[in-house]
């Protein structure tokens, strides 16, 4: 049994509530913002966090997670598996969300293997799974970013793309099977995030947070080059959200248990990297100055020039939501980064 279970709240011979709602990643960028929105909801007893082991300067993990319990990856799912948790719903956001990682064994097990064993007993114990997919699975958008499109078309470009597009498309073997399957599966397909929290990513953290940086550091910022003729430098465009709607999203579909499916989540408004960092120089009250740079050679044949989710599968399950514009997000966001500077 792991330690940190030994009274277990799911004991209900201890008169206290079991744990219901999970967050795996609750260390990470996405799910520790939605951690923090859980336990404006719920008791922290009701509440689990589970990531892997803490850094030491995270300290101990009742303060990191404001008294919700912690248990590391493989503690949870020796917890699931011996019976000691049985949770109602699981937000599966723990993974290797580098796109440069070249690791397949790694992604196959950490991203794979583990989805795939949180899905199995969700399951089988008549639980509900809620899960991080990404717009990497995509690639390069020949076939456009609607998830209606058959999974059998999509092509990554990268490992970290394959890892997620390999559960999706097992997911969908699992049902076309008829296999048991949990009250509700639903995957998220993440576009660009950003927002608090997104700091310790380091390479993989949104421009805003660079730029935001660069801007005070050296009084500019740098961005990619374009290597193809038909975007001009900084003009390449992504479908950039805010990770407060991206809590409200996921919250929303947890209040739908009838729906199930792989669904977008972005805002399905693409917007260039240029306008993205004119914002953040707005929001310093800075002019804009920003420096073109060539791409890294071990990008350019991997690298998105335009994403923009579709979003009409998301409103047809009946969530819908305004999102948050792109210099409203940024304002906020920056006024985040200062506060907590």
């Amino acid at each position: 049994m792991p330690a940190s279970l030994e009274t277990s709240p799911n004991s209900r011979s201890l008169g206290l509530p079991p744990i219901r709602i999970v967050v795996t990643g609750a260390a990470g960028f996405i799910g520790g913002q939605l951690l923090h929105t859980l336990r404006g909801l719920h008791a922290a007893s009701e509440l689990l966090a589970v990531d892997h082991p803490l850094k030491p300067d995270m300290g101990p993990a009742d303060q990191a997670f404001g008294g919700v319990r912690f248990l590391t990856h493989t503690q949870f799912l020796e917890a699931l598996t011996a019976g000691i948790l049985r949770p109602e719903l699981i937000f599966h956001l723990g993974a290797c969300s580098s796109t440069t990682e070249t690791d397949w064994n790694y992604l196959a097990d950490n991203n794979l293997g583990y989805s795939q064993k949180l899905w199995t007993w969700a399951a089988a114990h008549g639980a509900r799974l809620l899960y991080a997919s990404s717009a990497a699975t995509y690639g390069d958008g020949e076939n456009g970013f609607d998830d209606t499109l058959e999974l059998s078309r999509l092509k990554p470009l990268n490992l970290y793309g394959k890892s997620k597009h390999d559960f999706d498309l097992w997911v969908e073997e699992q049902v076309r099977l008829g296999v048991p399957q949990p009250v509700q599966s639903v995957g998220f397909k993440f576009f660009n995030v950003f927002g608090p929290g997104e700091g310790h990513k380091g390479r993989m953290a949104s421009m805003v947070w660079h730029g935001y940086h660069q801007i005070l550091n050296e009084g500019s910022v740098r961005l990619f080059e374009s290597h193809r003729p038909d975007y001009a430098h900084g003009g390449q465009v992504r479908d950039f959200i805010y990770v407060k709607d991206v809590v409200r999203v996921m919250l929303s579909f947890a209040e739908r248990r009838e729906v199930s499916g792989l669904f977008n989540l972005g805002t399905g408004q693409a917007r260039s990297f240029r306008d993205l960092i004119e914002a953040t120089f707005a929001a310093l009250g800075r002019p804009a100055s920003i420096q073109y740079i060539p791409m890294p050679a071990d990008l350019r044949d991997r690298y998105q020039y335009f994403t923009q989710a579709t979003m009409a599968k998301t409103a047809r399950a009946g969530v819908r939501y305004v999102p948050t514009s792109l210099e409203e997000a940024v304002t906020d966001y920056v006024a985040w980064m200062s506060r907590n500077a």
